[in-house]
């Protein structure tokens, strides 16, 4: 049997098992399954029993209803495993039967990886070739020194020129 738990750290273990050809949630109590969440809209969706699939329909919700990510703008299939949004709450879809394992991804060969230095190299003294490792230039720290400089010349002139002004007095 299909049914929605709620995934969402707030309404934890929250379910609502999917009976009904059609069942409505949303804020308000008078919903089939209420969540009190604000971001929740009082009419949010409704879920339709369809033969063997479980379909959601968007009650023009104000944050609106997502399917793993994507916006449901009329009717759309839920499968089990897939997460439902509703404003902030996430639900699961689940039939009853554990999800599917994610398929793991099956190597044929070890990939090589780069070079790096070569012992040669070190022992010789040589820098390493390979150009992530070159040296890189340092446009901002010169910005920095040369904008220091400006700046210290500019006080020192000031100066000069208060205590110009100070002993013509």
């Amino acid at each position: 049997m299909a049914k929605l738990v709620v995934l969402t750290q707030a309404f934890a273990g929250k379910s609502c098992e999917l009976t009904a050809e059609r069942t409505t949630i949303g804020r308000s109590e008078d919903n089939n399954f209420p969540i009190a969440e604000p971001s929740v809209s009082s009419h949010h969706c409704e879920i339709l029993l369809r033969g063997n699939q479980v379909v959601v329909k968007d009650l023009n919700s104000t944050n609106g209803t997502f399917i793993n990510g994507e916006a449901v703008t009329k009717e759309t299939i839920l499968r089990p495993g897939q997460t439902l949004r509703l404003g902030t709450v996430e639900l699961r879809l689940e039939n009853g039967a554990p999800p599917p394992a994610p398929a793991k991804k099956q190597l044929d060969h070890a990939a090589p990886g780069p070079a790096g230095v070569k012992l040669g190299e070190l022992a010789q003294g040589r820098k390493p070739t390979d150009p992530a490792f070159a040296k890189k230039s340092d446009k901002t720290g010169k910005l920095f020194i040369y904008g220091g400089v400006a700046l210290g010349l500019v006080i020192v002139g000031a100066i000069g020129y208060a205590i110009l002004q100070l002993s013509n007095r």
